[in-house]
């Protein structure tokens, strides 16, 4: 499947993967950049300790705290 980006950066997810894997509306996305150069994009729990899972090295409740800080500064606008 493919699509194609927007002059704002901006794509569609094909709908067999929207359905396959229950995404809707404002669901946010985690877009993570491989050693190899790939890019995987992984949907993102709506609970902090959920999405935050498998993330716990040295320092990882700070990270999660600036994330958190970060996305309600984006959103606020």
């Amino acid at each position: 499947m493919r699509s194609t980006i927007t002059a704002r950066g901006q794509t569609v997810i094909p709908a067999p993967i929207r359905e396959r894997f229950a995404l809707s509306p404002s669901q946010r996305l985690e877009w993570l950049v491989e050693a190899d150069g790939t890019i995987r994009v992984v949907p993102v729990d709506a609970s902090p300790v959920k999405a935050f899972r498998g993330r716990g090295k040295a320092g990882a409740s700070q990270r999660l705290l600036d994330d958190r800080r970060a996305e309600a500064s984006l959103e606020a606008g």
